[in-house]
């Protein structure tokens, strides 16, 4: 079979993109999931399509291939461009510009005037295409819900025509943006495709959430029409994939680590469980659901205790608090725990002392975003002891690595 850079499978690139860039820096040998005629199609799929973000390396171990992309540096996610590779058929394509091009005209046209004109186009191909009647009023009926083209009944006639291109000029700032920051933000990517520049920097510019596009796609429209889904989801610890049928709820983004999660009941422990979206491989939507409404409600009851994704209905809120220190000239610190206190209460006590406080389900999920204001840390106090012992030794080993010694150093 010839290599091709397109793909009929998006997961299947998906896939490699991770190993190559998120996981990276891999030997040939080491991809033992596929052959190695497997691996070279992707690495030269992955060089024709990001070309130079791809770069290599030799070491004792042999050369290996990776994806090096500082997101520091411009401000357009090169991974969009993995979803403009969609393979096509030849008869697709064709129907699909004649179709945009005959309903472009002023006078709409029925089904039959199309299939009619349609035909004779194509009858002059050197290999004629013949279309039917059940194909092209199912390309129509999909075109008109996403909204390209749009249809009127006269009398018993049914005629179609296209949709008006909105002028999106005065909102291509907007789409920039949006393309950047939000999920599904490859709707305003392909928007505004034509433009090369982009006015936006980013100092945390998240941009491996553009591999997870597809499948967000999906659990978002389930959300919006209240419907089941069945989702496949692939463990690395266990190095197997399992399916399970659950109502997606909402969808949490870090904004941390800019990683997506999916917040969805399962039927199975009648619980509301988190879910990574980059491990998600399919989403299947099913039936709508009865139960919506009540369990969109019941978990944004339990978010006024969530720090994370940790969302246990069963576990009592346990009490976090610490004191923190706020020099001169450093009220941006004191800003900053109002920008991020999520579910918790900040008290300004003096000029230079400040108090956090919070009742979570789980207090562990608080320990890394607490350790970034280590040094001006006055006073600790979990009601989970075995959360505060962990990160208080997180903190000693710290200071022992960096030759941080004495009491003064401790935190009460």
């Amino acid at each position: 079979m010839p290599f091709s850079e397109l793909v009929k499978n998006f997961e299947k690139i998906r896939s490699y993109v991770r190993e190559f860039y998120v996981y990276g820096f891999r030997i040939r040998e080491e991809f033992d999931k596929k052959s190695g005629r497997t691996y070279d199609n992707e690495r030269r799929r992955l060089e024709c399509i990001l070309g130079e973000y791809t770069l290599s390396s030799r070491d004792s171990r042999g050369k290996n291939v990776f994806l090096s992309i500082d997101s520091r540096n411009g401000g357009r996610d090169p991974l969009y461009r993995l979803l403009r590779t969609s393979s096509f058929t030849d008869r697709d394509i064709t129907l699909h510009f004649l179709l945009m091009d005959m309903l472009d005209e002023t006078a709409p046209l029925t089904l039959a005037e199309i299939l009619e004109r349609l035909n004779s186009y194509t009858a002059g191909f050197s290999e004629p295409m013949i279309f039917d009647d059940s194909g092209v009023r199912k390309k129509l009926a999909e075109y008109e819900y996403l909204g390209l083209i749009r249809s009127e009944k006269q009398v018993r006639v049914v005629r179609y025509f296209r949709s008006e291109t909105p002028d999106i000029s005065d909102f291509s700032d907007v789409l920039d943006l949006f393309s950047e920051i939000s999920p599904c933000g490859v709707l305003g990517s392909f928007i505004i495709d034509e433009r090369k520049h982009s006015f936006f920097e980013f100092k945390h510019h998240y941009i491996s959430h553009a591999l997870d596009s597809e499948i967000l796609c999906g659990l978002l429209c389930a959300i919006s029409e209240k419907r089941s889904v069945t989702i496949t989801v692939h463990s690395v610890k266990k190095n197997r994939t399992s399916s399970c049928e659950v109502v997606p709820l909402k969808i949490f983004t870090s904004v941390q680590s800019g990683r997506q999660w999916l917040m969805a009941y399962s039927p199975v422990v009648h619980e509301i469980c988190s879910y990574r979206v980059d491990m998600i491989t399919d989403v299947r939507i099913g039936e709508v659901s009865l139960r919506f409404d009540e369990l969109r409600e019941t978990l944004t009851g339990m978010q006024k205790n969530m720090w994370g994704v940790v969302c246990d209905k069963w576990a009592h809120p346990q009490h976090v608090e610490f004191l923190i220190h706020i020099g001169d000239n450093e009220e941006h610190i004191y800003r900053r725990l109002l920008r991020e206190k999520r579910c918790g209460t900040v008290e300004r006590i003096d000029k230079h002392t400040a108090r956090f406080s919070a009742e979570l389900v789980d207090s562990a999920e608080i320990r890394s975003w607490i350790r970034t204001f280590t040094g001006r840390l006055i006073q600790l106090d979990f009601k989970d002891r075995t959360a505060e012992n962990l990160l208080r030794s997180d903190m000693e080993k710290m200071y022992k690595l960096y030759g941080i010694g004495g009491d003064e150093n401790a935190v009460p």
